[in-house]
C-alpha cells in the first residue's frame, strides 16, 4: 500500500505528516510506504497511491484520482490521523 502526504512545497508540512502517519500505521499494525510530495508533482507521486493525505486547501489541486483523498486538519494530531486512516483503509 502506498500513501502520499502532500503540501505546497513537499518539504515542511508533508514531511511532518509523513512521520506522524508512519507512527500511526505502526500503532495500528498496518504496513504502507509513505511519501512526502509537493502539490505540483501529485500526479506522478500519487499515480499508484491508495491514499492521499492533505490539508483542505490542496484538495481541489489534486484533481481526479483513484486514491482516497483524506483531509487532515491537524498534522500533529495522531488521533485524527488514526481515525481517518482507519476509515480510509478499513
Amino acid at each position: 500500500m502506498k500513501i502520499v502526504a502532500i503540501c505546497g512545497a513537499g518539504i515542511g508540512s508533508s514531511a511532518i505528516l509523513k512521520v506522524n502517519t508512519e507512527r500511526v500505521l505502526e500503532r495500528l499494525g498496518l504496513e504502507a510506504t509513505v511519501e512526502a510530495a509537493d502539490v505540483a508533482s501529485i500526479k506522478t507521486a500519487a499515480a499508484d497511491a491508495q491514499v492521499i493525505l492533505t490539508s483542505p486547501e490542496f484538495v481541489e489541486a489534486i484533481g481526479p484520482t483513484f486514491a482516497d483523498v483524506v483531509v487532515i486538519l491537524n498534522y500533529f494530531d495522531q488521533q485524527e490521523l488514526a481515525e481517518k486512516l482507519d476509515a480510509a483503509l478499513g
